[in-house]
């Protein structure tokens, strides 16, 4: 009678001899599944992109073949077109108007909403909801009422003695009703700025309270370093999204950027000229200085965010 072995409970299992998949069908494997984002990409952004940047070379109005101009696009575009320039200043003032003040807004309901102890979430959906219905065109319509002649804003501040009149049909205050609107939209910066708020250590306000400093001293010297990276964040995503503002001065100017080129934002004449005036080499031209105005402001940004973006673990050395 021969003797069996048997093997201790906590020894590995004898090998099988089973070998691993070579590495080329791995490989094959990961591109089936990220095939649909692959062709999504390529057929739906760079293709577009593609022929976008050809046609910003060409005289091309969507029903005769394009026909190749060269640089004629881009030159008449710096040297010859003063709309083009009323344009571009007219969404600067906007982006300086409509940023700083949504994200002062997003931030001080931020901070208004970390002390709430009971119906957080409640406030939080009631301030997140006009980023949703913001962007509407119906909401935009309805912006316009209100700031038209003989609406709620001109009622109320008639009551006040202050006759302005409708807001859209002044030159100088048309612009700011249209970032009135962005500004409110403040939720979602609002609920990335209290995520943010949460993460500082509370022990670092009751170090500071121990010594003395006053609400104002921990909002400078420990809320705005601590919160920096958030705040850098919001800036950098509302600064790009405002110089594509298109729908509310669509919606306030009734699509001619009226009275006198005050709303006439860089898409709402990209737009003009593209499905309006048919020049959609031009339009064409306008996207792709526009894709890199926004490249060079977004590097600037970070850039300068050494100076004043604060990371806990960069050792006090700022942004990297």
């Amino acid at each position: 009678m021969t003797a069996t072995a048997t093997r201790p409970p906590d020894a590995a299992p004898p090998a099988t001899g089973g070998k691993r998949a070579p590495k080329r069908e791995r490989q094959g494997a990961a591109w089936v599944f990220l095939s649909p984002w692959v062709l999504g990409a390529a057929v739906l952004t760079l293709l577009p992109m593609a022929v976008s940047l050809y046609l910003s070379f060409t005289d091309y109005d969507m029903f005769d073949a394009p026909r190749w101009i060269g640089f004629r696009n881009y030159t008449q575009m710096f040297t010859e077109d003063p709309r083009y320039w009323r344009s571009v200043i007219t969404t600067l003032t906007y982006v300086v108007i409509a940023v700083p003040l949504q994200l002062l807004l997003a931030l001080a309901v931020a901070i208004a909403l970390k002390s709430v102890k009971r119906g957080k979430g409640f406030y939080r959906s009631a301030f997140y909801a006009p980023s949703l219905l913001g962007a509407s065109m119906s909401i935009a319509l309805v912006w316009r009422a209100i700031f038209n002649d003989g609406g709620s804003v001109d009622n109320l501040l008639s009551g006040m003695g202050i006759d302005i009149g409708g807001w859209i049909n002044k030159p100088g205050w048309a612009i700011l009703s249209v970032a009135l609107l962005t500004i409110w939209q403040f939720g979602a910066p609002m609920v990335i700025f209290l995520a943010g708020l949460q993460q500082i250590p509370a022990e670092l306000y009751e170090a500071a309270a121990v010594d003395g400093a006053s609400w104002w001293r921990q909002f400078r010297s420990i809320t705005i370093p601590m919160l920096s990276p958030v705040l850098f964040f919001n800036l950098v995503l509302q600064m790009i999204q405002a110089f594509q503002v298109f729908t509310p001065a669509f919606a306030v100017s009734a699509g001619k950027g009226g009275p006198a080129d005050s709303t006439l934002v860089y898409t709402l004449y990209l737009y003009d000229r593209g499905f309006t005036a048919s020049h959609m080499g031009y339009a064409s031209a306008m996207a792709w200085a526009l894709l890199l105005a926004i490249g060079v402001v977004t590097a600037v940004l970070f850039r300068t965010s050494r100076a004043w973006v604060f990371y806990a673990n960069d050792n006090n050395e700022g942004a990297r």
